[in-house]
């Protein structure tokens, strides 16, 4: 067992500015997905730009907020939210939801992609990879404000969390879920990716998988207070969203490798874009000729 001691949550302050932790970890999450971006992006010459990749990190920043705040006034808070509406904007203490985030982030990838003519697919598969970096960063964001603990367990490893009014040993669910969802999704991504694989493959990989990992730890995460078990005395909002990830997830991958096999190792619509771009840039060749 593991007493932890208490860990301020902000890093330090500039003037009346308080800087924590958590949003450090959300800005190298953001980071880290923006490096990686870059190098992926490199891999066939002409279908990204390093300004496309900048682009693509703002609106995925600006779905993970809108997504990742409202998601979790609809899903875990709602009935404190209708009586109490402006405390949505107090982000400040506390309350993120990752399933609201990734509708948020889907919504934000469609528009880049319609604004720079690839499809939701070919922006997924390219940055889903580097995600995880995030999502793990985040829950060591949550280790540090001591929040989102496991059930009571007695385990070597177990922990007491000076936040935990039963001073209970607990699972450190925090660190569970930055080893599954951040290191070991990171890992087998990246990895998996390395070679081209047929579109959608990625993203459905990403999504089963994140899906499978959640659903996994919520077994020993605690619920919200506020919701507690939904079904059964062990069923959690988390596992009910994380459910149609894993099936959308899975569809993803079998749509891919059955219906988008690779043409000669590159995807058909990475093709297109490239045969698309390339007549585009001879037209205005022609037209400066003239």
């Amino acid at each position: 067992m593991i007493i932890l001691p208490e860990i301020n949550p902000v890093a330090f302050k500039i003037g009346f500015l308080s800087i924590h932790w958590y949003g450090i970890m959300y800005l190298l999450g953001f980071l880290a997905a923006w490096f990686f971006g870059i190098k992926r992006s490199k891999r066939i010459k002409g279908l990204w730009k390093s300004e496309n990749i900048s682009d693509l990190i703002f609106y995925g920043m600006v779905g993970v907020l809108l997504g990742g705040r409202l998601g979790y006034v609809i899903f875990y808070n709602l009935s404190f939210y209708l009586n109490h509406p402006l405390d949505i904007f107090k982000v400040w203490d506390g309350g993120m939801a990752f399933h609201g985030a990734v509708i948020g982030v889907i919504i934000g990838f469609i528009l880049f992609a319609r604004k720079t003519g690839k499809n939701l697919f070919q922006v997924g598969d390219l940055i889903l990879p580097t995600v995880p970096i995030g999502i793990g960063l985040g829950r060591i964001g949550n280790f540090i404000n001591g929040e989102l603990w496991g059930t009571p367990s007695s385990l070597p490893w177990s922990m007491i969390f000076p936040n935990d009014p039963s001073k209970l040993p607990r699972h450190p669910s925090e660190l569970y879920e930055f080893i599954f969802e951040g290191v070991l999704l990171f890992t087998i991504l990246w990895i998996y990716s390395a070679k081209e694989r047929p579109r959608m493959a990625v993203s459905g990989m990403f999504l089963a998988l994140y899906g499978i990992f959640r659903f996994i730890v919520e077994f020993v995460r605690l619920p919200d207070a506020q919701l507690g078990y939904l079904a059964f005395n062990w069923l959690t909002m988390g596992q009910i969203l994380s459910l149609p990830m894993i099936l959308c997830g899975v569809f993803f991958i079998y749509w891919g490798y059955a219906r988008h096999p690779l043409q000669n190792g590159m995807n058909q619509d990475d093709i297109d874009f490239l045969s698309k771009a390339s007549k585009k840039k001879k037209h205005g060749q022609d037209a400066r000729a003239t």
